[in-house]
């Protein structure tokens, strides 16, 4: 199921979208979802069984905002040279174990809302990214409890300044500027959605800039999130960003990187479209 959460001009509150229609959940008698509810098979299908027989409230789409699902996440890690063809691309080799580094919680921006060029003399980069949302806490768990642990999965574009990522010789300066890391538009939940294996793009102004699969991780989601919960106790609401295919801008002759007026379009197969627009600060 595909999870949003969404204003109409008041608080922000929780749906389930279903194409066009969001069937919302601020009647539900438990209340909003928390991300433990989520990893719950029960809870999932109570849901799915209101949405089903109708008995949730609906609007449509286009009469609301869509937020991210994370506003304020207590980390996000990111697993960086992930892709294969991405570190073909760097002439890498391949890593022994997830390469981990950070963005800073206040870089989240919604669905549709401006990515902020800093100007200057700084090179801002796309990075499509599917991301992970943990529900509950995980520390020293194996590959097998992982998705037990999962809420959902969702779309993350790790912008990234890489002039300040260069110059620093680590990441995350770069990768920490306002408004870089728009994630959604929904949060998908249930074993129905396999993320080993499904598609991943990315386009700015229409044109195709990534275009890979998930099927391409040197660590799959399993090893990815068993290995970081070795390293670091995971908390409800922690957001890890699985890395991104080939195709960046930086990599590309000649260079082809973000400028104002410019528009993204994140998308993996079975959550969305995630689109922004570039803006000058």
């Amino acid at each position: 199921m595909q999870f949003v959460r969404y204003t109409d001009g008041g608080s922000a509150t929780w749906g389930v979208r279903d194409g066009d229609t969001i069937h919302s959940l601020d009647g539900q008698p438990t209340g909003e979802p928390t991300y433990g509810e989520l990893t719950n098979e029960s809870y999932l299908d109570e849901v799915r069984r209101r949405v089903e027989g109708g008995a949730l409230s609906q609007r449509s789409v286009e009469e609301v905002s869509l937020l991210a699902p994370v506003p304020v996440p207590g980390k996000i890690v990111c697993v960086g040279l992930n892709y294969r063809d991405h570190a073909e691309e760097q002439d890498e080799e391949i890593p022994e174990t997830p390469l981990l580094f950070s963005k800073a919680p206040t870089t989240v921006t919604n669905p549709g809302d401006p990515v902020v060029h800093p100007g200057g003399d700084e090179q801002v980069d796309y990075e499509v990214e599917l991301a992970v949302v943990i529900g509950r806490q995980a520390k020293n768990i194996d590959e097998d409890e992982v998705d037990d642990h999962v809420a959902g999965y969702t779309v993350l574009n790790d912008v990234s300044g890489r002039r300040s990522q260069f110059d620093d010789g680590q990441f995350f300066r770069g990768k920490s500027l306002d408004t870089f890391s728009p994630m959604g538009p929904s949060l998908v939940a249930g074993d129905a959605f396999d993320p080993n294996a499904v598609d991943v793009s990315l386009r700015v102004n229409g044109d195709t800039k990534q275009d890979s699969n998930t099927e391409q991780f040197i660590f799959d989601i399993q090893e990815a999130v068993s290995y970081i919960s070795d390293q670091m106790t995971l908390r409800p609401g922690d957001v890890i960003s699985t890395g991104t295919p080939g195709g960046v801008g930086i990599f590309r002759e000649p260079l082809d990187l973000l400028e104002p007026g410019d528009v993204c379009e994140a998308e993996i197969e079975g959550i969305g479209t995630l689109e922004n627009h570039v803006v000058a600060e």
